[in-house]
């Protein structure tokens, strides 16, 4: 029987992402809840929500060597309970799994934004800086939460390789996630007299990180980084944007009405990251496993226009 990898979350963009660069190298099992469409033969699809005991039946028929966890969701109109269960049980499934059927490596997206912008952080936080970012912005517990229990599984099963990915914030043509969408917005909110430098990833980039955590040997807890930092003002002359400067005094309130009824894509609290400082170290990652972005800033920026 061949040793397959299972992706969790592959219908998703990022989740394509990582089964082009693999399913040419690896034999390749999907776990997701929607239609993987363009989906390569040579992939093995399973319809299945990661919270169901029936993920079971892709362990117990197959020999997995390896899973890369990224059935995580972040959708700031859901509810806190959907949210939860859907990110935490999914994930307490999927750790379930890898201890129970003898698997041998298991890689974890979480995030960057585990940590929280912050207006007392300081610059470039390393992976043993504390994960702060639910004490501003509630709706981020659960992410940490996945975050701890992948931490708490790398201690308890020493003999499973448990890596735990925190990239920056990710972006490409196909994106959709908040920073994405924000920098797409033609007249974007800024707040007067802050212009914090911003890290950004592209999204190949962090499917290439994804795959070079399968390497034999590598476990622990990594930043992942992309090209470097930019201030917010560069990146947004570098896509052509003309912001509107908004006194964060009135920012807060006004885009919570805008919100509220929806006339706005983004809670209030998304506005810490266009304030307040959440840069992160990635030299570990980068060091141990050699690893660089191929994307240059430029072009990093550029992917959330398709280009």
């Amino acid at each position: 029987m061949t040793a397959s990898v299972v992706l969790t979350g592959i219908s998703g963009n990022l989740g394509r992402a990582v089964a082009k660069l693999l399913h040419r190298q690896e034999h390749l099992l999907g776990i997701d809840r929607r239609p993987f469409v363009g989906k390569p033969k040579d992939v093995e699809m399973f319809t299945l929500d990661v919270r169901k005991k029936k993920i079971e039946d892709v362990f117990r028929r197959h020999q997995v060597k390896a899973i890369i966890h990224m059935a995580i969701m972040h959708d700031p109109r859901m509810s806190a309970e959907d949210h939860h269960s859907f990110n935490v049980l999914g994930t307490t499934r999927v750790l379930e799994c890898a201890a129970k059927y003898g698997v041998k490596k298991l890689v974890v997206l979480s995030s960057a934004d585990v940590y929280g912008p912050a207006p007392e952080n300081s610059n470039f936080l390393t992976e043993d800086a504390p994960l702060m970012a639910a004490s501003r912005f509630p709706s981020v517990r659960d992410l940490i939460e996945v975050d701890m229990l992948s931490q708490g599984f790398f201690w308890k099963h020493a003999e499973i390789e448990t890596v735990v990915m925190r990239p920056v914030h990710i972006v490409g043509p196909s994106i959709k996630n908040a920073p994405s969408n924000y920098l797409r917005i033609a007249r974007p909110w800024k707040l007067a007299g802050f212009d914090p430098l911003v890290q950004l990833i592209h999204m190949e980039d962090v499917a290439s990180a994804l795959a070079a955590a399968l390497v034999p040997g590598r476990k622990g807890v990594y930043n992942v980084v992309g090209p470097g930092e930019a201030p917010l003002s560069a990146i947004f002359a570098e896509l052509g944007r003309k912001p509107v400067s908004v006194p964060h005094p009135l920012a807060r309130p006004l885009l919570s009405t805008l919100f509220r009824y929806r006339l706005a894509s983004f809670p209030p609290e998304e506005l810490d990251h266009i304030q307040f400082l959440g840069m992160v170290d990635g030299s570990r990652w980068a060091k141990e496993a050699q690893w660089q972005a191929k994307h240059t800033m430029r072009e990093t920026i550029r992917a959330v226009l398709g280009e």
